[in-house]
């Protein structure tokens, strides 16, 4: 029949299976969209199963669009609308409208966005009169989320500490709060939903008799919740269908938990199991790869991926000196392939484990005047912490500076209210005098709270700007962080929080690389690098990601950079076999985004908390079998020279006085010829800073980065 005959064998095998639970493992790039679509209509035509009596679920609204689409050019648009098909919480709203008032919920309930619960978590606590420093808000929540992805209810919130004991009272009186808002956030659509099957067995006997098959998209992302949900819903005689890939489970920190197809089996003894392994994607040099890191994981099932496309290219593995001349090496290359190869700058991919690391990447291109795209992510010098510490430096630089003065003053919260603001910005206008010194002076009409706030923040500009002169912008960030307690308002407790950290971190590292540059250059860098105004977003451009944000997409050329120990693995795995084993999922999904050709990189050294320091290359590059690639780089302690030589760097020794003079002409092996401008001893160590001809401004440490003198 024509559904079937663009279909392999082992995707034929899946569409059409027998009734009952199946599992299909899908390999990346193995046609699960299609197995999952064909299985639906295969449903509708050959099988004469009513559409409203079939179930799809997806985790993207994208993914339920793509399908659709798909299912209204296979059956037409008036058949495909009857399906009962979108995402997990889509689905769950659909059933509360209807259903809700058999639990005491009104169907006209409100769903309460992310701002909206946040709000809610932050009067929370502002009624039980705690400090939301000390329980902030987002970590809360964060708490509140995983309690009902866990199912469970504030009654039975447990925990051994004092401060889970208060996140309980807050979650307590946060679900007062929805409630009496008439309002469920999107946790709550799926917990109350399990939570009416639980009550009303009457109501779930309803769905369980019109739904004869449940059909499941990357089941490896479920949670507890979904998971108990889709048991529900097929528990007395519908046809559970899910397409998994245990090895693309990359979402453990938002309630994955790809263990559930483990419980899958053990709940279904007759689970039917179906492996696709033929991959339409990548050469097979890059699938080789891609299982040769995965291989290590523990409780998972093999699956020989092949394609027929060929061993192709082999993959470039690419040590850099830096971060800087890594992100040289992505532009070269993709400008070399563009002149050489023909290949399509917008078919290229540039990745990264953390958003932090598009700071060096971003640099670059435009300092090269290359457009990019930047995916799932703000642009670096336009993310909102970057913005603040680069306004409280330009109101050092300029205390009469009223947008960055607009911009900080209440930040963190200091009790410097919006009507506070306006006031003072009033009284600029009719006076004339700078903001500035209307901090001396704040207007009679203002509270005595107000003035206070007003006056501690002067006081801590003063000495901000008083300090400009002794200290450089490195050390200048560090007193600005510490002082206006940014630090700890970033920090608090959530994920999201320390990337933003993290990345207030790259922004200080690239103020130690200008240690020696006054505050008013500094800015003025930042000020070029960070106009984007002229890069055309719409060119055929390289698109720059997280391998988070990479999952479901191909590129015919991709770059993985920055693979080193403590970036990917990331550090927070070292003592976690769970978060290890994720890192490596993570290594394997950006392996297999790759169609035609792979770089992967690392720097020899990096920048990290303001200090330039040797880096390892990641263990995961220790699992890619010699034979599959080409380049140059350190293993297992030792060089490997496949084409280019790279001379190891000799053993640090204590310098004793500096080498290095201001003014000096030196040669570098990579950078070329520069020229000195200045040099300090470092804990017996040198550090010189040289404005290279081509390369720019680096520091280096003497024995790491031998440069040959120049008499001239």
């Amino acid at each position: 029949m024509a559904l079937l005959d663009n279909l392999n064998a082992q995707q034929e095998m899946a569409v059409t299976a027998s009734d009952g639970p199946v599992l299909v493992l899908a390999g990346p790039g193995s046609g699960k969209t299609r197995v999952l679509t064909s299985r639906v209509a295969w449903l509708v035509l050959e099988r004469d199963v009513a559409p409203w009596r079939i179930m799809a679920v997806t985790f993207t609204n994208k993914a339920a669009r793509e399908m659709r689409e798909r299912l209204e050019g296979m059956l037409g648009a008036a058949r495909a609308s009857k399906l009962m098909l979108g995402t997990f919480h889509a689905t769950c709203a659909r059933i509360l409208r209807r259903e809700a008032e058999a639990i005491g919920i009104s169907r006209d309930y409100v769903i309460f966005d992310a701002d909206d619960q946040l709000r809610l978590v932050k009067r929370a606590l502002q009624e039980l009169g705690l400090d939301d420093k000390r329980y902030p808000p987002q970590a809360v929540h964060g708490a509140i989320s995983r309690a009902k992805n866990e199912l469970v209810a504030p009654e039975g919130y447990t925990t051994g500490s004092y401060y889970g004991e208060v996140v309980k009272r807050i979650y307590e009186r946060y679900q007062t709060l929805l409630r009496a808002s008439g309002g469920l956030d999107f946790d709550d659509l799926l917990m109350v939903t399990v939570h009416l099957f639980r009550e009303r067995p009457d109501v779930l006997a309803r769905y369980q008799e019109q739904l004869q098959h449940i059909l499941v998209d990357e089941f490896q992302d479920t949670n507890q919740a979904q998971y108990v949900l889709l048991r529900q819903l097929s528990g007395r005689d519908a046809s559970l269908f899910c397409v998994a890939d245990e090895d693309q489970s990359i979402y453990a920190w938002r309630g994955a938990d790809y263990r559930n197809i483990r419980r899958l089996r053990d709940d279904h003894p007759d689970l039917i199991m179906i492996l696709l392994e033929q991959n339409y994607r990548s050469t097979q040099t890059i699938l080789d790869a891609a299982q040769a890191v995965i291989r290590q994981n523990a409780d998972r099932t093999e699956k020989a991926l092949f394609t027929q496309r060929g061993a192709g290219l082999k993959i470039t593995v690419h040590e850099a000196y830096d971060q800087d001349a890594e992100a040289r090496f992505v532009i070269d290359t993709i400008a070399e392939l563009a002149a050489q190869d023909g290949v399509s700058p917008g078919g290229c991919a540039v990745m990264y484990r953390t958003n932090a690391q598009s700071r060096a990447l971003e640099d670059a291109f435009i300092r090269a005047g290359l457009p990019y795209r930047l995916v799932g992510a703000t642009r670096f010098y336009a993310r909102r912490e970057i913005k603040d510490v680069i306004a409280f430096l330009r109101l050092i630089h300029n205390p009469a500076d009223s947008v960055s003065m607009a911009r900080v003053i209440n930040v963190p919260p200091r009790g410097i209210g919006q009507k506070t603001i306006e006031t003072l910005e009033s009284a600029v206008r009719r006076s004339g005098i700078p903001i500035y010194e209307a901090l001396k002076a704040p207007p009679a009409d203002l509270g005595s709270r107000a003035v206070r706030a007003l006056a501690s923040f002067r006081e801590s500009l003063e000495n901000w700007i008083a300090m400009r002169e002794v200290l450089n912008v490195a050390q200048l960030i560090d007193r600005v962080l510490q002082d206006s307690g940014y630090a700890d308002y970033l920090r608090d407790g959530t994920e999201e929080g320390e990337d933003r950290w993290a990345n207030v971190l790259e922004l200080r590292n690239v103020a130690a690389d200008y240690a020696d540059m006054p505050l008013a250059d500094f800015l003025a860098e930042v000020a070029l690098v960070s106009d984007v105004d002229n890069l055309d977003e719409d060119a055929d451009a390289p698109t720059l990601l997280t391998l988070h944000s990479a999952k479901g997409l191909e590129f015919p050329v991709v770059f993985l950079t920055g693979l080193e120990e403590g970036l990917l693995p990331h550090s927070r795995s070292f003592d976690d076999p769970d978060q290890m084993a994720e890192e490596r999922r993570l290594m394997y999904v950006g392996l297999t985004r790759a169609k035609d050709r792979l770089y992967l990189s690392y720097a020899f050294m990096r920048t990290r908390y303001g200090e330039t320091e040797p880096s390892e290359p990641s263990s995961f590059l220790e699992d890619i079998p010699l034979q599959l690639v080409q380049g140059s780089w350190r293993r297992s302690g030792r060089q490997v020279r496949e084409e280019v030589a790279v001379r190891p760097p000799p053993a640090p020794v204590k310098a004793v006085e500096p080498r290095y003079r201001a003014g000096q002409r030196v040669r570098h092996g990579t950078f070329g010829e520069g020229l000195v401008l200045g040099s300090r001893l470092d804990g017996g160590d040198e550090i010189v800073t040289v404005a290279f001809e081509e390369a720019g401004l680096k520091r280096l440490m003497a024995s790491l980065a031998p440069m040959e003198r120049l008499e001239r």
